[in-house]
């Protein structure tokens, strides 16, 4: 089991939960969060506004899955967040070694789905 992490611009998400749905990945939480990369701060688009600051709003997306999965959700990731520029984000894959379903006490791959 993996614990993928991506951090990708804000405007980018609906192409990015797309690409996940083709592959059947739907479990995932995301989050706004605010930070700064190589572009520190530099002026962003947003939604058709230009921002400035030294932390840029980006989404975060965690998403838990099986082996079999890992390669294919950090492709359709892939797909979805790149534009090309600098600032489309970054991928993390943690080992994930344990994971309970509260709801049924089911472990390891069967509570992921």
């Amino acid at each position: 089991m993996k614990y993928i992490v991506a951090i990708i611009q804000p405007h980018k998400l609906d192409e990015v939960m797309s690409a996940l749905e083709e592959i059947q990945v739907n479990l995932m939480t995301v989050s706004n969060v605010l930070g700064r990369g190589t572009q520190k701060g530099l002026t962003e688009v947003y939604r058709g506004a230009k921002e400035v600051g030294s932390l840029l709003k980006k989404i975060k997306l965690e998403i838990a899955c099986n082996e079999d999965f890992v390669e294919r959700t950090i492709q359709a990731i892939v797909k979805g967040a790149r534009t090309g520029e600098i600032g489309d984000g970054k991928i993390f894959v943690f080992d994930l070694p344990e994971v309970i379903r509260i709801r049924t006490g089911e472990k390891g791959g069967k509570a992921i789905g």
